[in-house]
């Protein structure tokens, strides 16, 4: 197998960490960057949800009107 057609163990992401990561940081540098990368991954889902909502001409009025069963278990 050449080196080209390896997969990589790791994403650009958890190269971009590791790099980060052989440097020391102090406690509270990575609780700050903890929180930055989930406010990203946070901002990025609410994105999502605002772009589905706007294709599929959502409105929330409508929406509570109806009736829609939620199970909190697969066997339901």
């Amino acid at each position: 197998m050449s080196v080209g057609t390896m997969p990589q163990p790791f994403t650009n992401l958890q190269w971009e960490l590791l790099n980060l990561y052989a440097r020391h940081v102090s406690e509270a540098d990575l609780l700050e960057i903890r929180q930055m990368l989930a406010d990203y991954f946070f901002e990025k889902a609410i994105d999502q949800a605002d772009k589905i909502w706007e294709e599929k001409s959502l409105q929330e009025d409508v929406l509570l009107k109806q009736h829609i069963r939620v199970s909190a278990t697969k066997n339901d």
